[in-house]
């Protein structure tokens, strides 16, 4: 009975909330510049296409079959400049086919949420969903042959067909009954996909949440915080799943004050690392102190023979600090984390000293150690606002010390790259880097696949499509 009480108590007050944040977005002033993230590299796309016979230059590898997708926020409906920020677009899916030394379809497709279905005039597809936030518009995932759209904060999860239409909300079937990740971590020993997630209007919880193998969710192990704590991404090795318990925090100030992003910079949040043993509970999770800072992403962590845990994360000095449009930031970094539960320190080592972003490694090693970690660079950021607009991807090599940068030329700039690897095993750069460049010369986009074991070598191929793909998060090769 306490429990019914509680949620109708917080929905009332969340009603209210509501009420006033949107008296309150009505009356923001119109900024005087253009929006970062509305115009530009950036503008949306307005609608929705279907391509064949697209143009390639190079040869496609006969050994590559499936589908390259990436998600990203993309309005269907004219946004408020004063309120929008990047983070909570509608989704739109950008998928490749490719089968056979050739490019069979690009296709892209808004996630049929309210906004989506508004805009086209399309009833709201079945199952759950999260009211205004329920078009996940941060990563696109293959999980037990099915794909599914995924983000963080409370939206569930959105099932596509393999031509991208949306099939329904689908919180895996109805196995999980709370919140999801916009950054699942699989792990190719156990068959088993682990998640940290939160939900807005929970600010004193975080959830453990594991997938078997049929993509059923298993686990949702509650684990207690304060102040809402945004959790992009976690890690896992093969004892612990890590919980990144960082100073940017749900802001109240900003969701009455009509912003539609309410998280902010919070320096009186201490800044800690949970080593949550992966079948443990609340009670078993080792929280370890570390300077403050935030990380949206992680590459890969490991276990040591000395009891201490290994992560790479690309970490920002702040975030959230100035900015209420985009992510904003003073620095980032690659750095390596060295996280001793038993000293209770965590040392942090820089691996490269240059703004980047969207760290990725060969998932094969997941939980194991590894050598490749392959980035996008960020240009410095003097605006205070972290666009995507350098036109370099950088390889680091973990047991060399030392960094390669790929340069795709003036006006052309790179997204996240995937590594796809040629076959089950094999060497750590054994296999390709593919990932979208938009081309601001003349407004095209291409699918680049670069040979992995010769970064900075001529790539393999280039698929054109004829039309600017606006910079997205994340995305994933989904093999046949």
């Amino acid at each position: 009975m306490g429990s019914k009480v509680e949620t109708l108590i917080r929905g009332a007050v969340t009603k209210g909330i509501g009420k006033v944040a949107n008296f309150n977005r009505r009356r923001l002033p119109q900024p005087a510049d253009a929006h970062p993230f509305l115009t530009g590299l950036h503008a949306p796309m307005t609608e929705e296409v279907t391509l064949e016979n697209l143009r390639i230059e190079g040869e496609i590898p006969p050994g590559l079959s499936g589908r390259y997708l990436r998600n990203g926020p993309n309005p269907a409906l004219p946004p408020d400049p004063a309120s929008y920020h990047w983070f909570t677009g509608a989704g739109m899916v950008h998928g490749l086919r490719i089968a056979r030394g050739g490019a069979q379809w690009y296709r892209n497709r808004w996630v049929r949420g309210s906004e989506a279905c508004e805009a086209l005039n399309e009833p709201l597809p079945p199952g759950p969903r999260l009211e205004r936030f329920d078009a996940p518009n941060t990563n696109v995932v293959g999980l037990a042959g099915r794909t599914f759209a995924i983000v963080e904060a409370g939206g569930k999860p959105v099932e596509l067909s393999d031509e991208l239409d949306t099939l329904a909300h689908n919180p895996f079937d109805g196995t999980l009954k709370g919140s999801y990740s916009a950054h699942p971590h699989y792990d190719p020993k156990t068959g088993e996909t682990h998640a940290i997630t939160y939900k807005g209007d929970r600010p004193d919880r975080l959830w453990h949440v594991v997938l078997d193998a049929r993509a059923q969710a298993i686990r949702e192990e509650p684990i207690r915080v304060s102040d809402g704590p945004s959790v992009h991404d976690c890690a896992i090795t093969d004892k612990y799943v890590l919980i990144f318990d960082l100073p940017v925090t749900f802001s109240m100030k900003a969701l009455l004050a009509g912003y539609s992003f309410p998280y902010a910079w919070n320096a009186a949040h201490p800044a800690r690392v949970g080593l949550l043993p992966r079948e443990g509970s609340d009670a078993d999770v080792i929280w370890v102190p570390v300077d403050p800072c935030y990380v949206f992403h992680t590459a890969n962590a490991f276990d040591t023979d000395g009891g201490q845990v290994i992560v790479d994360v690309v970490a920002h000095d702040t975030m959230f600090a100035r900015s209420t449009r985009g992510p904003d930031s003073e620095r980032s970094r690659l750095e390596r984390w060295t996280i001793d539960p038993a000293a209770g320190f965590t040392r942090r080592t820089i691996l490269h000293d240059h703004p980047q972003e969207f760290p990725r490694y060969d998932e094969r090693r997941t939980t194991q150690p590894y050598r490749f970690i392959y980035s996008v660079a960020l240009p410095d950021y003097d605006t205070g606002e972290m666009a995507v607009a350098d036109s370099r991807l950088f390889r680091y090599d973990l047991g060399k010390g030392e960094t390669l940068a790929r340069d795709f030329g003036p006006g052309r700039y790179p997204g996240e790259f995937v590594f796809v690897p040629r076959g089950k095993t094999g060497a750590e750069d054994d296999g390709w880097l593919v990932g979208l460049v938009a081309d601001m010369t003349d407004e095209h986009s291409e699918l680049v696949i670069l040979n992995a074991d010769d970064f900075t070598g001529s790539a393999q191929a280039a698929i054109h499509l004829p039309h600017r793909v606006p910079p997205g998060f994340h995305g994933n090769w989904l093999s046949d």
